[in-house]
């Protein structure tokens, strides 16, 4: 810094130029400047400026630490209005879907039930043609076994008959062998 500057209403300004002054006196001068300084500071104000300032420090230091706590308060309900408002959309939200899928169920309810109405009539009105079709079902089968039996039983029989041939056939022939062998 090539100057100092020293301002105080009540006072002209003094400029004082470093390179003016010799290296030994500047120690000299900033002793000067220091005490220049504190007697401005402690004649600039009177006895009760000077024991007000600490109380106006203080009323000063509680106002801003209210206004600071007065503006989180309002950010804070700020924000608390703010997320009711996000959980009561979301809630609406919520019931809105949760209302469609009931309707949706209570849909789905009532055709099934109507479909059981229907089965349950069904069946009590067609419970006689019910019995009849598995009668018919069954004696079909049955039927389709008996033939099916009986085409067995005529093989067999055609098969004992064929047996019973070869058996003679093969006596009779044992019998030519015996006597061209004697």
């Amino acid at each position: 810094m090539s100057s100092l500057l020293s301002h105080n209403k009540d006072e002209p300004r003094i400029t004082k130029s470093l390179s003016d002054s010799s290296p030994g006196s500047s120690a000299a001068t900033t002793k000067s400047l220091r005490h220049e300084r504190l007697a401005r500071l402690s004649s600039s104000g009177t006895s009760e400026v000077s024991h007000s300032t600490p109380t106006n420090h203080a009323e000063s230091y509680f106002l801003r630490r209210e206004n600071r706590l007065s503006a989180r308060k309002q950010a804070e309900e700020e924000t608390a209005k703010n997320d009711y408002k996000k959980m009561y959309e979301k809630a609406l939200a919520t019931n809105q879907r949760l209302k469609s899928r009931l309707e949706t169920s209570k849909q789905e309810l009532a055709m099934i039930q109507d479909q059981l109405h229907r089965a349950q009539k069904g069946r009590q009105g067609g419970c006689g043609s019910n019995m009849l079709e598995t009668e018919k079902k069954e004696s079909w089968s049955l039927k389709k076994r008996i033939t099916d039996m009986e085409e067995q039983l005529k093989v067999k029989a055609e098969l004992k008959t064929e047996n019973q041939r070869l058996k003679d056939e093969n006596g009779a022939l044992i019998r030519v062998i015996t006597k061209l062998s004697k």
